[in-house]
């Protein structure tokens, strides 16, 4: 994402001095712990789940049995799947699409959404459909960088902290939008079938992890609810720029702590293709066709595909910046194409959204309002012109 690295860098000079005592959980007993004494409510990517498996042969066992001719077996099913990308405040630019799409009566309701970093904060209201869509439009053009962060003190509190700025303001937006009516609705919509899901990165493992927020907002407690909204505020917290977010877990009957952090640390974007590794098998066994379902992947990358040309001053800040700025678009176009990869593979349609080269920021601050009212306006009138979504990645043309 854009203007962040700078405190990246900053907090990479600065940040040392005194370290928190932890108790990290053991290796051996990451997997099998429980969150909040919650189980089976994510994966670590690239560790096949057998929780997740068995939840998706469940829903489509669900499905088998209903009468709806949408959902007869013998005939092929496509599911409409949203992935949302990381960005920071060009998740304005996702958020304007939404509303855009929304208002051009053509938004499909999706069978799953995924979120990471600034598109975790957007997921739910993506998946709750066009009547959260004021709630989303809020977000992202009526706050600007006092709303979402404060800087800490360089020489009074940096030396002894775990990053450059809290994200205090920004966990109390969290809460006045991520509302118990808002994990209600997810609950509701997890029980009629459909999926939510939000990636963060656990540090302590190097993994991203898959939380299914559906499965959390059913629980239905107060727990529930913070659980949601420190899984959704860890997904957002880049590390050294903003503080991590412990989570208090409990394996072999002892209590420790997991460190988590913006998921887009491990990808810009995801999908669940590496923790269902075996699920074509398993459906074979319950006499499922997996070769019938189909899937229709609309991918909303908030951040830039093309390059585009940008003089860098000969300054430390600016030549750090431009740099993590071209690491992190290249790294989005590898996820793309792993993404792009898993469609073609499951004869799906691949739908791609990104902002456009043509678009130059003239960003003043790190969440400027008035830079992402703009981009709000940009993917608003895209999506409401009919967005034409590119079928491939970038460079296979």
């Amino acid at each position: 994402m854009r203007r962040k690295p700078f405190y990246l860098l900053v907090g990479i000079l600065l940040v040392s001095g005194c370290a928190g005592v932890r108790h990290a959980v053991p290796e051996e007993t990451l997997i099998n712990s429980s969150v909040f004494g919650l189980r089976d409510i994510r994966a670590f990517s690239g560790i096949p789940s057998d929780s997740f498996k068995k939840d998706f042969i469940g829903l489509l066992e669900n499905e088998q049995k209903d009468a709806r001719p949408f959902f007869d077996f013998n005939s092929s099913r496509t599911y409409s799947m949203l992935a949302i990308s990381g960005g920071a405040a060009n998740g304005a630019y996702g958020a304007g699409l939404l509303n855009g799409w929304s208002e051009s009566g053509n938004r499909p309701v999706f069978k799953v959404v995924t979120g990471i970093s600034t598109g975790a904060i957007i997921a739910p209201f993506a998946f709750l459909g066009s009547g959260y869509d004021r709630q989303l439009k809020e977000f992202y053009t009526a706050y600007s960088t006092k709303d979402i962060v404060r800087i800490r003190s360089p020489r009074i509190r940096i030396p002894f902290s775990n990053s450059i700025a809290s994200t205090v303001p920004l966990q109390r937006l969290i809460e006045k939008y991520i509302d118990a009516k808002l994990l209600e609705d997810v609950a509701s919509e997890h029980g009629k079938g459909r999926r939510l899901y939000v990636g963060t990165t656990n540090l302590d493992a190097g993994r991203l992890v898959i939380w299914d927020m559906g499965k959390i907002a059913s629980a239905g407690n107060k727990d529930a609810l913070m659980l949601f909204r420190k899984v959704i505020l860890a997904s957002a917290s880049v590390p050294v720029a903003f503080p991590p977010v412990y989570l208090k877990v409990e394996a072999d009957n002892n209590i420790y702590d997991e460190m988590h952090v913006d998921g887009g640390i491990s990808k810009q974007v995801f999908f669940l293709y590496d923790v269902l590794q075996g699920l074509d098998k398993a459906l074979k066994a319950k006499g499922i066709d997996a070769s019938k379902i189909r899937y229709e992947i609309y991918v909303i990358r908030n951040g830039y595909i093309d390059p585009f040309y940008k003089e860098v001053p000969d300054k430390l800040f600016a030549i750090a910046e431009r740099t993590v700025d071209t690491m992190t678009n290249a790294q989005s176009i590898g996820d793309l194409y792993q993404l792009y990869v898993f469609t073609n593979n499951s004869k799906g349609d691949f739908n791609l959204a990104y902002i456009p080269a043509t678009h130059l920021s003239g960003a003043k601050e790190l969440f400027d309002p008035v830079e992402m009212r703009e981009l709000f306006d940009l993917g608003f009138k895209e999506a409401l012109d009919g967005y034409p979504w590119k079928k491939i990645p970038p460079g296979m043309e």
